[in-house]
């Protein structure tokens, strides 16, 4: 199984390890592209703080995040599953998993990156902050810098089983599965269910919860229908239908009563 999550805009700080090595972290074939967005972010950051800031959508109150950028080739590197912050990590809360599903994590939880492409939450990174809606000045808007590296990388990566995307929008831009993986893949809203709508909050939330569930039950469900009936048995209210032709993905609704 392939859990796809986006990744959190707060961040954790890099700490004291070493440097960041780009050639350690997974999905090697990312690599080339990875090393194009660092080299021209870090020279962005590096020169006018002004432009830097502009082009990141800071504020002024995130400044520092410029600064930080900068000195992305020498900041400590920590687990991403570490860096990541935010409402649906801290309702995953990886560091409280137990060995068994911390071990299912680290092969299963892909998270998506406006700097990284995606990365594992064990490949060691520094904190950043980069959007997949950024447009940088030498590559343009990431979302499509991405596409084509995602589209040699991502199906290999995605295997025979389950694909469990719960991206948001920006995030799934960069690489929709296609074709037989498409098949295999299932989305997922959470909805309020009195109003039927989503509230930011508590979707992160709840995906979070879904996600930590299926870790620690270690089920492992192999196909969308599966997944269905495995998050039933773990008690969430879900409501599915399969797609009307082969080839598309499944949209999955789960229902949630107490925004919370």
């Amino acid at each position: 199984m392939l859990v796809l999550l986006p990744p959190s805009e707060g961040k954790a700080s890099s700490g004291r390890g070493a440097p960041l090595k780009p050639e350690t972290l997974s999905l090697p074939g990312l690599t080339p592209a990875r090393e194009t967005v660092l080299a021209e972010l870090v020279e962005l950051c590096a020169g006018d703080e002004e432009k830097a800031r502009e082009v990141l959508g800071l504020s002024e109150g995130l400044r520092g995040e410029v600064a930080k950028n900068a000195e992305l080739r020498t900041a400590g590197a920590r687990p991403a599953g570490e860096i990541y912050t935010g409402v649906l990590y801290d309702a995953l809360d990886l560091a409280s998993l137990d060995p068994a599903a911390r071990k299912r994590a680290a092969r299963w939880l892909l998270v998506f990156s406006g700097l990284w492409g995606a990365v594992r939450v064990s490949d060691r990174i520094p904190s950043y902050r980069c959007s997949m809606g950024v447009k940088l000045p030498a590559l343009g808007a990431l979302g499509a810098f991405w596409r084509a590296p995602m589209a040699e990388v991502l199906p290999e990566a995605a295997g025979n089983g389950l694909v469990l995307d719960l991206r948001s929008a920006a995030y799934a831009a960069p690489w929709k599965p296609k074709g037989e993986v498409a098949g295999r893949t299932a989305s997922v809203r959470v909805l309020h269910a009195p109003t039927r709508k989503v509230v930011s909050h508590f979707n992160k939330a709840t995906k979070g919860r879904i996600v930590r569930s299926l870790l620690t039950s270690g089920s492992a469900p192999g196909s969308p229908a599966e997944l269905v009936e495995a998050l039933r048995d773990l008690g969430y209210v879900v409501e599915a239908e399969a797609p009307a032709k082969a080839g598309k993905p499944w949209s999955l609704d789960v229902l949630v009563e107490e925004i919370h």
